[in-house]
């Protein structure tokens, strides 16, 4: 788990995390090798992708069956095909496949994300919906299978390191011939909460930064004739499109909250946002000393993407630096949860557990999308994201079928309001 180079399961490699992982590894010297590229559709994008490679992968995977195949017929016969979501399932487990980085978007990222840990894997963990809708599973699978989750989003990724710079916890790990880990001096292995310094009574907040997006300080009256572009031009980040709706409404700041409470096993009340419009900070642990560690860089996916896959270690990548020579201003400021009500949504979605994050979050990918598609305001992405999960019958300790089951739920009641709309 530890040694190079290491073999890369991609799940998701046409959005915008995937290619930004295919630049880490073409300039990863090396260390990390492309084992397995999927997509759901864009097979024509897959074949380009390929062929840009040094080295080509031993599989690719096509997750949608009715996609077009023609444009993988030039591709070397060293590469097998395969084609649907079980495929790909079967696949991230093989022992060849040293980690995988869940990218795929939504929901849909779930099942593989499982599978890969159910199998042990270091999962680098792009697709935050996993975590949202069954983070008290999968974290058990982490704790029963011995794997390891790491984050790929850069708030998370921050706070990881943030603690890490703290308690120096990879001094005492080592591994073992057959691939556990244990304590150098023999003892048990460590717990998940322990790899991430997570669960200790030093931590007094994690403190989550978000940029504002591009209604920071757009009048509020304002915000009920909100179109498309306006809500997709983002300040500082380039993203795909969903991702730069949530951040336009802060949904993503309210999945991150759910997402942090489940990687670092904290209660949703030590966890905090606040709007620093440079996006240079990317988060930050407080102690309960009053001592402050932050992580610092400039917007670039690719810089926790490489941590994520060469974790513990840190080596040269392609991501940008600081210039240290230019005059830098850093603003940070309380959120306004008025005009963000999806920070409190996210705030008690968290707080509750259970199926909670998988109603916000199935309500919120209908939303969106019925955004995107002008049949939803703006301001009705949250109020509807709300009123969905507020109906739905709750469960505190779902199985994977009942989330399943309750993401559906959660898609065709949105749909229904969406349509209605007079109910919101």
């Amino acid at each position: 788990m530890f040694s190079f180079p290491r073999q890369v399961a991609l799940l998701g490699s046409s959005g915008s995390i995937g290619q930004n992982t295919l630049e880490v590894l073409a300039q990863s010297e090396g260390r990390l090798v492309p084992i397995l590229l999927s997509v759901h559709r864009q097979t024509d994008l897959l074949a380009k992708q390929i062929q840009s490679l040094r080295e080509p992968p031993r599989w690719v995977v096509v997750t949608d069956e009715t996609a077009d195949r023609s444009p993988l017929e030039p591709l070397p016969k060293s590469i097998e095909i395969f084609f649907g979501q079980d495929a790909l399932c079967e696949l991230v487990r093989h022992p060849e496949v040293d980690v995988v980085l869940s990218a795929i978007v939504g929901s849909a990222g779930l099942t593989s994300t499982w599978a890969a840990l159910e199998a042990g894997k270091m999962v680098a963990l792009a697709n935050k919906e996993s975590l949202v809708m069954g983070g008290g599973l999968l974290t058990r699978l982490v704790k029963t299978h011995g794997g390891r989750l790491l984050p790929v989003d850069s708030e998370h990724s921050a706070v990881l390191q943030a603690i890490r710079a703290w308690r120096m916890e990879s001094d005492d790990r080592e591994q073992t011939a057959d691939g556990r880990r244990q304590r150098a001096d023999g003892g048990e292995p460590p717990s998940y909460s322990d790899d991430y310094g997570s669960v200790h009574t030093s931590i007094e907040k994690i403190i989550l930064t978000a940029s504002g997006g591009p209604f920071r300080t757009k009048p509020q009256e304002e915000l009920a004739n909100v179109t498309v572009g306006d809500a997709l031009a983002h300040p500082t980040w380039k993203m795909g499109k969903k991702i730069t709706i949530d951040s336009a409404t802060l949904m993503n700041k309210a999945l991150e909250i759910i997402e942090a409470r489940w990687f670092f096993d904290v209660s949703a009340d030590k966890i905090g946002v606040v709007i620093h419009p440079q996006s240079l900070v990317h988060s930050m642990v407080e102690f309960v000393d009053g001592s402050v560690i932050a992580q610092m860089s400039p917007p670039d996916m690719r810089l926790p993407i490489q941590l994520a896959l060469c974790y513990p270690h840190r080596f040269p990548g392609p991501s940008l630096k600081v210039n240290w020579a230019q005059i830098q201003t850093l603003e940070f400021y309380p959120p306004d949860f008025e005009r963000f009500p999806a920070l409190p949504l996210g705030l008690e979605a968290a707080a509750a557990g259970g199926t909670a994050g998988a109603v916000v979050n199935a309500a919120n990918e209908t939303a969106v999308a019925a955004f995107l598609e002008e049949n939803l305001p703006f301001q009705d992405i949250v109020k509807v994201c709300r009123d969905v999960l507020e109906s739905h019958h709750f469960e505190p300790q779902p199985t994977l079928a009942q989330l399943l089951t309750i993401d559906r739920w959660a898609r065709a009641e949105t749909e229904k309001r969406i349509k209605s709309k007079g109910n919101l």
